[in-house]
């Protein structure tokens, strides 16, 4: 939870294709390689439970980004890493493959980390 709750860890997660990344614990700017520049912050924290990302600026589609912690019997925690979207169709079909695999970049960058 608590690499998780400050975005200047966040940077870590990122994929190659993020550059000009800027943070602070809540809020973290960055560009898309060849799509847009991003700026996020947390919206709501609960402490070894959930941390929820949505934009701090205007977005190219509302977008939100959420961590779900469950702690387990042996000590570990079991994350989940959501993000929703609202596209329409033509938007889904640019952006849908570039969402999942940062979901899945960064949930495998977690792991290792």
């Amino acid at each position: 939870y608590t690499f998780l709750a400050d975005l200047n860890n966040h940077q870590q997660l990122m994929p190659e294709n993020i550059y000009n990344w800027s943070s602070t614990e809540d809020e973290a700017k960055f560009t898309i390689q060849n799509m847009a520049k991003l700026a996020l912050k947390i919206s709501k924290r609960t402490e070894n439970k959930e941390i929820i990302i949505i934009p701090s600026e205007e977005a190219p589609f509302p977008v939100e980004l959420k961590w779900t912690l469950t702690g387990n019997a042996d000590g570990t925690t079991a994350v989940t890493h959501t993000i929703s979207a609202e596209l329409n169709m033509m938007m889904k079909m640019m952006a849908k493959g570039p969402l999942q695999k940062l979901a899945d970049h960064q949930t495998t960058k977690l792991k290792t980390l």
